[in-house]
């Protein structure tokens, strides 16, 4: 017959939810629950062992720090304290102060380069150079099929200031741009095997595109890449032994660009498409799959490691912190935002394709005057036909300028950043419509960047159900404010929390239920010795 364990330790355990709550917070030291005669307890530290005096041991779960969660691979491979990371939001909204400020707090974050002037971008990568030297950053490089241009011209960028990392959104397919950037830092390891010195993490929402991003380079366009002596025959060699990706994340309901497919449903098919793929091409470091999309507190970050993500990624939460580059205003309407408070609109960058993102609906009219414009993109043939009605609308109370007027600003600005654009428009009533549409998108976005109390009702803010959720969990709390909110205190508490909401499932697991007090993280000030651990 198997002796009883028992429990023994210097302090006397506590039944008292708020006793508790403190045990399992305690996350470098293990939890005890222990039964006392009279009824249940927990103690945080301690010994079990069989025999002896002490209490009897119903169930414990052991030290638990934020670091343990997700893939040790990702934390070495990046250079980080912990499996997370901030995700880019594009127009610089992921800012370079957001950048900085996650770094040296020990976290990876992505700058939002997609929709930048390049001498915004090279200014904030001259900027990591100088202020984080030798801590690890990612820059976005966003697909842009009605701008090829610009997707090339990042590149160029990003190859010329060292860049050694890119997020890599919205693509449907490999460019020869991506696959450039991945191909021309492989080198040989002295050891005989392959060193990638540019990583690739992937953001995905669909199988097919994960799959191009979990296997080599398509041979065609590393041929074209040789032939244009784009990249060396080494690296063209090196090609076929590594995958496009380091690292693919699976994005979720998230905001900006999203099929809004269930992280329950995604998640768990991306991975076996990782082992399929991984079994087929044996690679020396297999690819990590992370979890996006929905991540606005800890049961949610906690159950995407469960579900056995690598790491997280996290968008909205972010957006409504101090270092972001959104407004004062944008953020206190994203501090306003419940669960349901979202919609899908047209998204500026893929307009004429009928590509949607997910966007804040509430103090907005964006969502329905984007749809809006859609619709008469695809009813009529050009500015020149659309109803009288339609056209004084646009003009009074949308727009609120002359089309015409807009047309030629559209002429200006596409001069400098991209002329293929206008000359696609030569002769094409309806390309000229959609450039005009696009303008109000994107104008949209940088109304709601700077905070133009003039166009309130036209922000196009992206974000998703994550900061519902986010404002719900933190409505008690220090973070209510966005004044309070800063990248690391989210970063800390939503990984703090994860680990904690871990414990607590590890107890139900047991079969002990825990009291309402005790089942939820509470995020609350942190040490600065808390704040710097973890790197």
């Amino acid at each position: 017959m198997q002796t009883p364990l028992r429990w023994q330790g210097p302090g006397a355990p506590s039944s008292d939810p708020e006793g508790i709550y403190a045990a399992l917070a305690d996350l470098d030291r293990p939890c005890f629950v222990v039964h006392t005669g009279t009824g249940i307890a927990v103690a945080a530290g301690g010994q079990a062992g069989a025999g002896g005096s002490g209490l009897p041991l119903l169930a414990a779960v052991g030290p638990l720090a934020p670091s343990r969660l997700g893939a040790s691979s990702f934390l070495a491979a990046h250079g980080v304290g912990q499996a997370y990371m901030a995700g880019a939001m594009a127009g610089g909204i992921a800012s370079a102060d957001l950048v900085i400020a996650l770094a040296r707090a020990g976290f990876l974050a992505s700058y939002g380069a997609a929709g930048l002037l390049p001498e915004t971008i090279e200014n904030d990568l001259l900027r990591f150079g100088a202020e984080i030297p030798r801590l690890p950053y990612a820059v976005n490089l966003i697909h842009s099929p009605s701008e090829e241009r610009l997707e090339r011209t990042a590149v160029d960028l990003f190859l010329r200031h060292g860049v050694t990392r890119v997020e890599a959104s919205a693509f449907m397919d490999l460019t020869p741009h991506i696959v450039r950037y991945r191909l021309s830092g492989l080198r040989h390891d002295p050891s005989g095997g392959v060193l990638c010195g540019h990583r690739v993490i992937a953001k995905i929402s669909r199988p097919e595109t994960a799959e191009r991003f979990m296997r080599p380079a398509p041979a065609t366009l590393v041929t074209a890449l040789l032939e244009q002596r784009l990249i060396s025959p080494e690296q063209a060699d090196l090609a076929k032994y590594v995958p496009m990706a380091d690292d693919v994340t699976v994005e979720a309901d998230s905001g900006g660009h999203t099929d809004r497919r269930p992280l329950t449903a995604l998640l768990p098919t991306i991975l076996r498409l990782r082992d399929k793929v991984q079994h087929e091409h044996r690679y020396a470091e297999p690819i990590r799959v992370g979890a996006a999309g929905g991540l606005g507190c800890p049961a949610s970050v906690a159950a995407a490691f469960t579900m056995g993500a690598a790491y997280v990624v996290t968008g909205s939460v972010n957006q409504s912190c101090v270092e972001s580059g959104a407004s004062k205003a944008t953020k206190q309407l994203l501090a306003d935002a419940g669960i349901a408070d979202f919609d899908m609109a047209p998204a500026a960058d893929m307009f004429e394709m009928g590509v949607e993102l997910q966007v804040l609906k509430k103090g907005t009219l964006f969502p329905m005057r984007a749809k809006r414009m859609y619709d008469l993109y695809t009813t009529y043939d050009g500015l020149e036909a659309l109803p009288d009605a339609e056209r004084n609308r646009l003009e009074t109370q949308v727009i609120r300028r002359p089309l015409d007027e807009v047309w030629q600003d559209c002429v200006s600005y596409f001069e400098r950043r991209d002329p293929e654009q206008l000359a696609r428009a030569a002769g094409n009533p309806k390309r000229r419509m959609a450039l005009v549409f696009r303008w109000y998108l994107g104008m949209s976005s940088r109304w709601s960047n700077v905070g133009d109390p003039d166009r309130v009702l036209d922000y196009q803010v992206w974000c998703g159900p994550a900061m519902g959720a986010f404002n719900d969990w933190v409505t008690a709390s220090y973070l209510k404010a966005p004044s309070n909110r800063r990248v690391g205190d989210v970063a800390q508490h939503l990984m703090r929390g994860a680990a904690y909401q871990t414990r607590v499932a590890q107890l139900r697991a047991s079969g002990l239920g825990l009291p309402a007090l005790a089942a939820t993280y509470r995020p609350v000030p942190l040490e600065p010795a808390a704040l710097n651990g973890a790197r």
